[in-house]
């Protein structure tokens, strides 16, 4: 998935919850496989635009309906015909980062795939 992606774009936090965290995990997941690589960061090809409730207690229609519409792609980045690789650092139902790859695919990527770090299972 590295090898075949023309750049790696990290989910992004709002600013309100960057500003609390004081870092990014998924961005900095990005910087570290971007420099082992020599792939392009687009650290900023993704915006949130609002600020969301957690999603840790939320089903997997609420989490679809509390991401809609949350991010954007941010205007003037050439995505036209790119495969975009997004890395998370936690994976749940996917419901941001599968917000954030119909964007992608909307303004013309080729193709999107996700890396994740961790995934989360529910219990038997």
């Amino acid at each position: 998935m590295i090898a075949e992606a023309d750049a790696l774009v990290p989910l992004p936090l709002h600013r309100t919850r960057l500003f609390a965290y004081r870092y990014n995990q998924a961005a900095l997941l990005a910087h570290a496989i971007g420099r082992a690589s020599g792939k392009i960061v687009g650290a900023d090809w993704l915006v949130r635009r609002r600020a969301t409730p957690s999603q840790g207690r939320q089903n997997r229609k609420d989490r679809r309906r509390n991401v809609a519409g949350a991010f954007a792609v941010k205007p003037g980045r050439d995505v036209m015909g790119k495969r975009i690789l997004q890395v998370d650092d936690v994976l749940t139902t996917g419901a941001a980062s599968a917000e954030c790859a119909r964007l992608f695919l909307e303004v013309g990527a080729a193709r999107v795939e996700i890396l994740t770090l961790a995934r989360t299972v529910r219990p038997e």
